[in-house]
């Protein structure tokens, strides 16, 4: 399996934010997303998910182009977003959760059994409202809401954000059983310790268009670039 994104633009009323991205990731493999705020990340994600439609380009999934298509073909064809800010159903229980995401199951690989030794506090939990889940909790549910459809590619807008240290390491042992099981993973991330925990390789915009690449390792021998391209020293 593989994804690959080419020349693809995209934005809103106000403007186009994508201007020809470019982008390529493998089953069982980590890409990470990096860039300034307002860079084009999550519209990226937002427009491989059919969110945002794209005026050109293509996205592919083996050989099926799933540019322009609806929200539920693509989440169909084996594509998850676990999107920035978790966006759980408050007034729904950790179970419900579950049942309701997994009607749209395209895999038997991700089964509440196979989440609940994953996510061993979910399971405790799987009666209670989402809504009085602590933040790491809810991450971890948008996570599990996300696997249980059985995706091929999960796209990842910002998981550490807001979370505990601790919460951030069980996020990335997360990442890595995912990516063990054969899927592939889109990390979008502001936190370079996880990214170079987790990412195979390293894919920088700026301003809508893909300014650098590199594998992890690579990136990381690299300050510099690290520095210009966003602001930060590795």
């Amino acid at each position: 399996m593989s994804l690959r994104v080419r020349d693809l633009h995209a934005g809103y009323r106000n403007g186009e934010v994508l201007h020809g991205v470019d982008l390529d990731v493998e089953a069982g493999r980590t890409l990470a997303v990096l860039g300034r705020n307002g860079a084009g990340k999550t519209t990226l994600l937002n427009t491989l998910m059919g969110l945002v439609r794209p005026t050109r380009g293509s996205v592919r999934l083996d050989d099926r182009d799933l540019a322009g298509a609806r929200p539920d073909r693509i989440a169909r064809a084996g594509i998850a977003l676990v999107p920035q800010g978790r966006r759980i159903w408050p007034t729904v229980t950790v179970r419900e959760h579950l049942v309701l995401a997994g009607r749209r199951r395209t895999s038997p690989l991700w089964t509440v059994e196979r989440l609940n030794d994953l996510f061993p506090v979910l399971a405790e939990r799987r009666h209670q409202l989402a809504g009085h889940l602590s933040g790491g909790e809810q991450q971890m549910l948008a996570i599990a809401r996300a696997l249980i459809t059985g995706p091929r590619v999960v796209l990842l807008d910002e998981p550490s954000e807001g979370l505990a240290p601790a919460v951030v390491d069980r996020i990335g042992e997360t990442i890595d059983a995912v990516t063990r099981s054969g899927v592939a993973v889109i990390l979008v991330e502001h936190d370079l310790h996880l990214v170079f925990r987790v990412a195979d390789a390293i894919t920088v915009i700026a301003r809508g268009t893909v300014a650098h690449r590199a594998d992890t390792p690579a990136f990381r021998r690299d300050p510099e670039t690290a520095h210009r391209l966003l602001g930060v020293t590795t």
